[in-house]
């Protein structure tokens, strides 16, 4: 046997993979590696890891790791240089660009990888000093239309549910989300609630997949009609006596409006079938499901968000829960799943091209509000360009410079080809990145600078149901 050095403690982290943020038990191995194991005290899994998870330690070594920074020479190659050296060189470039083309010819790239310090700090470095909105996020593919509807509905990015939610609901509407693959740590508590108090499932996707398998009622909708079924659904509610007339009086407004929205998208049960593709007895089942039942989670990911009409989806989902009041009360509210591990903390600090810090958008009050707390010497004023947008200008010669931290837009940007053929214009192209090659890097970086992997750095990540969670370091 070997023995144990007794300085290899035990630290624990938060997983760094999904938006669940489930705690992590990590123990060095004395190697460069380290045992992981599920964290029993952390509400978010109790203990359970999904195979990912449970294959953290294998992520550690330093194969392919960007040790060193990097510039681009005259011969086009790349060759390790001194930090100060790259430092001084990204803000020599920076400032000559700023000082030629202004401050809106220059970029950041962020992701919701981040820890929400590096988010904090980019998002203020860009927007309060250099002086430009034009700091945005790969959580704009995936979280936009979930933020806009939020805000459509409450005038403000706030997730009204939480995983206990999960336990106590007597009806899970999983809409847009093969949760059985992409969030299996909560879909396992899905499946306990069913086996434990008989909740029900209905699986709302164009496609079977595994998470459709352990449902009550499976809707195999055609793509693009969300919209249509909820809309269909609130108007059934409206019509059958109920809706919670007290709750919408008290707390809400614009009910009327949305009534006449919705009956001329679909207003009958048959209406809602004819413009879903699904059998008006499948609908008219989902559609008692849900008015019988008082304790209702409806859960929605990227098929609702990633979509040309993701943000009226979220809003057609949310305005059911309002319409019956519930929302706001154990077992019942609308849910969405974020993909990344801190989506939520990079929109918590305004990591978005449309936002300010803490939630604060782009009017006087509250830019005076942030100028004066940064102490600011050049607050942006207005929105910056959204990632497509970013991408866009960069391919038309607008931005000079960019900077991407931690994600790699090469492939994860819609029409990547474009993405890619763009970098290659900017005059500074400058990565932070944690491995030496990725499609991002191969399309012509001027500078890399390497970034800490997870492990080797503290910080705090915000998960799907807004709880805030130590990423602690335990590696050099």
């Amino acid at each position: 046997m070997t023995a144990v050095d007794p300085k290899l403690k035990t630290t624990s982290t938060t997983c760094p993979y999904c938006g669940v943020g489930c705690g992590v038990l990590a123990t060095p191995d004395g190697g460069g590696g380290a045992a992981i194991s599920g964290d029993p005290a952390h509400p978010s899994n109790f203990g359970r890891l999904c195979s990912k998870g449970s294959a953290l330690g294998e992520t550690l070594g330093l194969e392919n790791r960007l040790l060193y920074p990097m510039v681009r020479c005259s011969k086009g190659t790349m060759e390790q240089v001194a930090w100060t050296d790259a430092l001084d060189h990204i803000a020599h470039r920076f400032s000559h660009i700023v000082a030629r083309d202004g401050p809106n010819a220059v970029a950041f790239y962020l992701s919701g990888q981040l820890l929400t310090e590096d988010y904090y700090v980019a998002n203020k470095l860009m927007k309060g000093f250099i002086g430009s909105a034009n700091v945005d996020t790969n959580s704009r593919l995936c979280m936009a239309s979930s933020v806009a509807g939020h805000r459509r509905a409450f005038g403000a990015d706030t997730v009204p549910g939480v995983y206990e939610d999960l336990d106590e609901a007597d009806l899970l509407v999983l809409i847009g989300s093969n949760a059985a693959w992409c969030h299996p740590i909560l879909f396992q508590r899905i499946i306990a609630n069913k086996q434990l108090r008989g909740a029900r499932i209905v699986v709302i996707d164009p496609r079977k997949t595994d998470t459709s398998e352990d449902a009550d009622l499976f809707l195999g909708l055609k793509p693009g009609t969300d919209t249509a079924l909820f809309s269909g659904l609130l108007v059934h509610l409206a019509d059958n006596g109920f809706l919670d007339r007290d709750y919408v009086e008290h707390h809400t407004s614009g009910l009327d409006e949305a009534l006449v929205r919705a009956r001329s998208i679909a207003g009958s049960v048959a209406a809602t079938a004819l413009a879903t593709g699904l059998a008006e007895q499948d609908v008219a089942a989902f559609f008692q499901m849900f008015a019988a039942t008082a304790r209702v989670v409806t859960l929605y990911s990227q098929g609702v968000n990633q979509s040309a009409q993701g943000t009226d989806k979220v809003n057609a989902i949310i305005n059911c829960h309002l319409a019956t009041g519930r929302i706001g009360k154990i077992g019942a509210s609308p849910f969405s799943l974020t993909g990344q591990p801190n989506a939520m903390g990079g929109r918590e600090v305004g990591g978005l091209a449309n936002q300010l810090a803490a939630h604060m958008n782009f009017t006087p009050p509250d830019i005076d509000r942030v100028r004066r707390f940064w102490k600011a010497p050049r607050i942006a004023t207005h929105d910056g360009l959204k990632a497509v947008q970013l991408f866009e200008a960069i391919g038309r010669g607008e931005i000079k410079a960019l900077w991407v931290m931690g994600t790699n837009p090469a492939v994860s940007l819609p029409d990547a080809d474009a993405a890619r053929a763009a970098l290659k214009k900017l005059e500074l192209f400058v990565i932070s990145e944690n491995v030496f090659s990725n499609d991002t890097v191969s399309a012509g970086a001027h500078v890399l600078l390497p970034a800490l992997a997870w492990g080797e750095k503290s910080g705090t990540v915000t998960n799907s149901e807004r709880r805030i969670s130590r990423q602690r370091a335990f590696l050099p």
